[in-house]
């Protein structure tokens, strides 16, 4: 398949409609041929060269460590789930007490990085799913709502990637997603719209089923229309 060229104005479209091409996460063939050490060292030298060029005095003692920190940040925090050693090993258990309605794990707390302009998404994941013979333990749920979490995103991206990991784990297509979350990209710059967040949902197997959706958003109390 050929590939467009896409102009730069073209590209600053996209990134305000928050525009997402894949449920994959896009990344280099080597993007793990590197050391999270041999990252750092790097990252830093450019977070120096775009303080330096922004006229930052980085020989003041609240300056001079904040490449490294930032470095240290993005590797090993918040875009730590980009490294797929880092994935939250789900076992899952037979659900000898022949649990059949759904369960639900709503307000997980969410972070995470909008992949446009770098700046934070911040909200709540509500999750759930109808078993078929599996259960998960309920803290990895939130695990995997934050590994997917802490990556460069889109939200949308997030959505689907939390279903479709939970999916896979448990051998069910009926589960579904729906994400609130404020995007400072859009709170804090640009139109500035402090009030406003974004909704998000993936409905999975069963959950497509109008009578299913509708108890997950009574259980999470969200009215939204989908």
């Amino acid at each position: 398949m050929k590939l467009e060229k896409i102009s730069t104005e073209g590209i600053a479209h996209i990134g305000d409609n928050h525009f997402s091409s894949a449920a994959e996460t896009p990344l280099k063939a080597d993007a793990f041929h590197h050391s999270d050490e041999e990252k750092i060292k790097v990252i830093q030298k450019h977070i120096e060269a775009v303080l330096d060029t922004l006229g930052m005095d980085l020989t003041d003692d609240s300056l001079k460590g904040t490449p490294e920190r930032v470095a240290k940040m993005f590797v090993k925090e918040i875009f730590g789930g980009l490294h797929p050693d880092k994935k939250p090993k789900a076992s899952t258990f037979k659900n000898s007490y022949k649990y059949g309605e759904m369960l639900v794990e709503k307000n997980i707390t969410l972070y995470s990085t909008c992949e446009h302009h770098l700046l934070p998404i911040v909200g709540k994941a509500h999750v759930a799913y109808i078993s078929n013979g599996s259960v998960v333990g309920l803290s990895k749920m939130n695990r995997i709502v934050e590994y997917f979490a802490k990556r460069p995103q889109v939200q949308e991206r997030l959505t689907l990637q939390i279903v479709q990991e939970l999916q896979k784990v448990l051998g069910t297509k009926d589960v579904a997603c729906v994400i609130d979350a404020k995007h400072l990209c859009v709170n804090s710059r640009g139109i500035n719209d402090v009030a406003s967040s974004t909704v998000t949902s993936e409905f999975g197997g069963a959950f497509q089923t109008e009578s299913k959706k509708r108890e997950f958003l009574d259980y999470i109390q969200l009215d939204t229309t989908f």
